[in-house]
């Protein structure tokens, strides 16, 4: 059994009561595998500072059903105790009927739920919000409920006694005075990367997890089962490895990467070599492709621009025809500047013929992608799920867009194409999870064992 923490809508403190959770649990001895809802990177992260181990993301959009109940099930087979972190509110998922949602997530793998309650401003009410989220959806068991932002011993007496009758327990208490603040910015929390204090924060979320929760209560809904891993729909195909060195750029401003990914690169025969946009001069040697990631390359604009070298590498890299795949922050590496949201332009590597520019709008969102071309990941015609989540755009479009794109659900409508393909280059906003598409990094793993340095 696993506890699946959710809350009653964004901002109630999931992510808070999540992470001293796991702090007190690592606290205590044995192994914690952590999961994260949705298609996010920045709390993964922040899970696995505290537990030492890569937390994975679980989204039947990005991947399947199948693929998610065997990706919880291979990574708990030797831990002890295990912990679900939800997204937005308990039912909130993509489209109008809830799928992907924490609730869908938590009925796949039978696990119950922990509610977190915003009680800054409720009293006797938060009873009536709890009754209802139990009763929605009767398929989701709910083991108990956090009460977040309590302000004195007399409003918890208020809540507690507002909340008997449901015979729903109160699992954990955390007071006002005791939240903890995580910087966050433009698009969610700051990774742990930019982060000093970050000792200071994990023994101040132990101390929290320690202190506010019922461990006895608790325990034996974190405690993990043995699952069964035999799926076909989880095995990597067969095939000989393919022995490839990929330079994976890591570091404060390109860190947004699926575990998954990594590891099917790394279980296919592909050496990860991390190397540093923002430091080094020059890419590592011997090297067969590029994987630029997601991150922050507007926030780090100044440093990536001041480091010609790197730049000039990765452009004369791409012209050769390194294979390469650029995902969102990537993308925004490659194009000619790329200008903050105080207006100030940098240069960048300039293979792409357009600029980016900050902007105020968020663009977010599940994106089915079909491809237009060939590309060193993708066949033409191969149809993806993908997730783009920005705050930039660019002023030119390429002349022969990569994606046809469209949004999510029964109302969905087509958006403008978008995605770059030159030389071996695949270069997109569109987040991909390759969980359920072994055959897409198997793709991108043969152009690069192919491919012979010209110069």
């Amino acid at each position: 059994m696993t506890l699946v923490i959710a809350g009653e809508r964004s901002g109630v403190g999931k992510t808070t009561v999540t992470l001293a959770l796991l702090a007190s649990l690592q606290q205590r001895g044995g192994q914690v595998q952590s999961f994260k809802v949705g298609p996010d990177y920045i709390d993964p992260m922040f899970h696995q500072l505290i537990t030492g181990r890569p937390s994975r993301n679980l989204d039947p959009v990005l991947t399947s059903e199948a693929y998610l109940r065997q990706c919880f099930a291979r990574h708990t087979q030797t831990v002890q105790h295990a912990l679900i972190e939800g997204v937005m509110g308990l039912f909130d998922g993509a489209g109008e009927t809830g799928w992907a949602s924490t609730a869908h997530i938590a009925r796949l793998i039978n696990c119950p739920v922990l509610l977190v309650l915003d009680c800054a401003r409720l009293a006797r009410s938060v009873a009536a919000i709890a009754h209802g989220y139990r009763s929605f959806d009767p398929r989701v068991q709910l083991a108990g409920v956090v009460l977040n932002r309590v302000g004195s011993d007399r409003h918890l007496e208020l809540l507690k006694t507002a909340l008997e009758p449901l015979n729903l327990p109160v699992l954990g208490v955390l007071r006002r005075q005791e939240q903890i603040e995580i910087p966050d910015r433009h698009l969610g929390l700051i990774p742990t990367a930019e982060l000093s204090n970050l000792k200071d924060l994990v023994s101040t979320l132990g101390h929290l997890g320690k202190t506010c929760f019922d461990w006895a209560a608790l325990l034996p809904l974190l405690a993990t089962q043995p699952q069964p891993t035999d799926s076909p729909s989880f095995r990597i195909p067969q095939q000989e490895p393919t022995r490839v060195r990929i330079a994976l750029a890591q570091d404060q401003a390109f860190s947004f990467y699926y575990a998954d990914n990594l590891d099917l690169l790394t279980q296919m025969g592909a050496e990860l070599v991390p190397w540093s946009p923002l430091a080094d001069p020059a890419l590592p040697e011997g090297i067969q492709g590029l994987y630029l990631g997601g991150g922050f390359p507007e926030v780090f604009a100044p440093a990536l621009a001041e480091n010609v070298a790197a730049r000039s590498a990765v452009d004369s890299a791409i012209r050769a025809g390194m294979p390469t795949y650029a995902e969102c922050g990537g993308l925004m590496y490659l194009g000619k500047t790329l200008t903050d949201f105080r207006g100030n332009c940098f240069p960048m590597v300039g293979l792409l013929s357009t600029n980016v520019v900050m902007a105020p709008r968020l663009t977010l969102g599940y994106r089915q992608a079909i491809a237009y071309q060939d590309s060193p990941l993708l066949m033409a015609g191969t149809k993806v799920w993908g997730h783009e989540f920005h705050r930039s755009r660019l002023t030119q479009q390429p002349n022969s867009a990569l994606f046809d794109l469209s949004g999510y659900g029964s109302g969905s409508r087509s958006l403008q194409p978008e995605g770059w393909q030159c030389h071996q280059l695949h270069a997109s906003y569109l987040h991909l999870h390759w969980g359920d598409r072994p055959e897409l990094p198997r793709r991108f793993l043969e152009h690069c064992a192919r491919w012979v340095d010209p110069r």
